[in-house]
């Protein structure tokens, strides 16, 4: 396999910033999926992805990143390989995610993480339904943590690794003409499901995605 794609969070040309049609009229808000969300048009150096609390609301301008729109309009395809290296955040509310999307679904988590669950990893393909909750405590899964993944995005199987340890293989796949967009993101819980932002808490939170790359 070779890489088709190398992420470069300050690139216009492979990204799209603060917009996107997995949020109601492409953005900037997304209160109905439980998001504090107010899109920023701002790039990520460093692979820094933020969120950072706005005067006067309770709403936080966030760094959402996608190939949607972007001029080079990268999509996953069936059969490709993403790799990511990534340091998870520390801050109650921080919600940080790799994911896919294109016209209105075609959605696979890579990963999605809440710091009130320190050792969960959250994994789903809801192109065929199904998702797993990985503890990963034992491999060292904690807010602040380090570690690389990998997602086969298979026709039969999606598999999810961590450090080269297979840690969910959903038997569904993608099927064989499966393609999407990439988003990488950082949101904010509003308290529904996860813990969010405590009023006297940080005014920013964080985390970092050291590398993304796609293998074909």
């Amino acid at each position: 396999m070779a890489v088709v794609f190398d992420a470069d969070f300050t690139s216009t040309r492979q990204w799209t910033a603060g917009r996107s049609s997995a949020y109601p009229r492409m953005g900037p808000t997304n209160r109905g999926d439980h998001k504090l969300d107010y899109l920023s048009r701002a790039y990520c150096p460093g692979g820094v992805f933020a969120a950072t609390r706005r005067r006067g609301s309770d709403l936080w301008t966030c760094n959402l990143l996608t190939t949607e729109g972007s001029p080079e309009g990268f999509q996953v395809r069936t059969g490709d390989v993403l790799g990511a290296e990534v340091t998870l955040p520390v801050e109650l509310g921080a919600w940080p995610a790799i994911w896919t999307w294109r016209d209105g679904g075609n959605e696979v988590d890579v990963f999605e993480y809440h710091p009130d669950n320190p050792d969960l990893l959250e994994i789903s393909n809801h192109v065929r339904g199904g998702y797993r909750y990985w503890h990963g405590a034992e491999a060292g899964i904690a807010p602040g943590a380090t570690f690389a993944m990998r997602t086969v995005f298979g026709a039969q199987s999606v598999d999810w690794f961590v450090d080269d340890t297979l840690i969910h293989a959903d038997r569904r796949g993608v099927g064989p003409d499966w393609h999407a967009y990439l988003i990488v993101n950082l949101s904010v819980s509003d308290g529904t499901y996860h813990a969010r932002p405590p009023v006297l808490g940080p005014p920013r939170l964080s985390w970092v995605c050291r590398a993304l790359w796609v293998e074909r």
